[in-house]
């Protein structure tokens, strides 16, 4: 069964390398502090509770209970892929040697803010994401710090070859759960570049 993933067009391809135009999304999200892997398992637990039915439907956008009144229990969310993490602080050479995270899943495009669940945990936060363009570097196996900060600087210096102008720090988006063989895990880095 195919994981829904955020739409977006290639707008230029050099193996590894994309620049991709994303549409806009929802995204729910938390702040994590710890290293990249704690962070990453912290959050990854909070947002699953949200999207397994830790949240609360939005009253009058749920269908009509067996009595006629709206029900506004949980509701089970599609998982969907990526998980991404982005580094809340750190200097531009050790970009995944941050102490703050932010972990988000990127929700269905059938939702809307007026229809999403909202989160019962006040740590998960929804955010709309405009349209926006990426630089993005694919990879397989294991993504660790020292591996996704090699494939960051990787990235950035593509970026600056290409006379492009980053925003902000480098991302980095796992599309795969951890029972995956390491070959066949696909991994990228998503540097967002100004102007769309």
């Amino acid at each position: 069964m195919a994981i829904e993933e955020p739409e977006y067009e290639v707008m230029q391809r050099a193996a590894p390398f994309e620049v991709r135009h994303y549409r806009p999304f929802i995204v729910a999200e938390t702040i994590v502090d710890g290293d990249m892997d704690a962070a990453s398992n912290v959050g990854f637990r909070r947002i699953a509770g949200y999207i397994f039915g830790d949240n609360r439907s939005v009253v009058g956008a749920v269908s009509p209970g067996p009595q006629g009144a709206a029900n506004a229990g949980s509701e089970k969310i599609a998982m969907t892929a990526p998980v991404t993490m982005e580094p809340q602080e750190s200097s531009a050479s050790q970009t995944m040697a941050a102490n703050r995270w932010r972990v988000h899943f990127v929700l269905p495009k059938s939702l809307t803010m007026n229809t999403v669940p909202r989160p019962n945990n006040a740590q998960v936060n929804l955010r709309e994401v405009p349209a926006k363009r990426y630089a993005v570097l694919s990879f397989s196996g294991f993504a660790g710090s020292e591996k996704v900060q090699s494939k960051s600087a990787e990235l950035l210096a593509w970026i600056s070859a290409q006379g492009f102008t980053p925003v902000g720090a480098p991302q980095l988006a796992r599309y795969d759960p951890p029972w995956q063989l390491p070959f066949f895990r696909r991994n990228e880095i998503l540097v967002e570049l100004s102007g769309l």
